[in-house]
């Protein structure tokens, strides 16, 4: 890639997390070469409690040795720390139009993950809820799509940006989740903006080798859910 090397950028983190794909989206983005370094699931390397000892979770990113944690504020950070005229912005230039998208980035992180986990089995709750919530949520984003592209292919625009690496993020696991339900999140019915948007930011040269198939993504969800379920057993005894 144009820019950095592996030994200034690394990005401490786990293959099928949304959170930790924005930020290798971001990096890819800006042309900025970077190691990722793999998690082990279930547990956490001691790099990663010494990089991000408040909270103790991935992503992280390392930029000579300075870590940088949590999804947004890295988005924020690679937009500013690797700007320049050949690297296209990710958060857009207007101070209404960064607030508008931070907003919409806000409001899925806060209707989506749970509902997701609740469609995959990873916790315990009613699953046509949690479908109404996402089908909701996603309806809601169609709005936001419709109002922020403003007629183009994107969120951002032309090109992907923050809010489209934050939704888009959730994609795999939308499918993934169709998968385990066998019924429609992305539904070309009720939010077709959506569907089509999702088809071409997943067929983006910035997307494809770090979107996670779906049917790797159920069979980590399986595998993490009988982990869980084993060591839950092992503390009752």
């Amino acid at each position: 890639m144009a820019s950095g090397d592996a030994a200034a950028v690394r990005v401490v983190g786990g293959w099928a997390s949304p959170f930790v794909m924005r930020v290798c989206v971001a990096l890819r983005l800006k042309g900025v070469a970077y190691e990722f370094l793999q998690e082990e699931p279930g547990k956490k390397s001691a790099l990663l409690l010494a990089s991000n000892p408040v909270h103790k979770q991935i992503p992280v990113l390392l930029h000579g040795g300075r870590p940088v944690c949590e999804s947004l504020v890295i988005l924020q950070y690679v937009d500013e720390a690797f700007s320049g005229a050949a690297t296209p912005r990710i958060l857009p230039a207007d101070p209404y139009d960064r607030a508008v998208h931070r907003f919409w980035a806000d409001y899925a992180d806060a209707k989506l993950p749970t509902a997701l986990r609740t469609l995959r089995g990873m916790i315990d709750g009613d699953k046509a809820e949690a479908a109404e919530q996402v089908a909701a949520a996603l309806a809601q984003l169609e709005e936001a799509f419709t109002a922020c592209s403003k007629g183009q292919r994107f969120f951002a625009g032309d090109d992907i940006g923050f809010l489209d690496i934050v939704l888009g993020s959730y994609v795999g696991w939308f499918r993934a989740a169709e998968r385990i339900t066998a019924q429609a999140v992305l539904d070309e019915t009720r939010t077709p903006r959506l569907a089509a948007w999702a088809a071409r930011f997943c067929g983006h040269e910035a997307i494809r080798d770090v979107m996670p198939d779906a049917g790797r993504l159920v069979e980590f969800g399986e595998a993490l859910r009988a982990a869980l379920a084993a060591n839950a057993n092992a503390q009752r005894m």
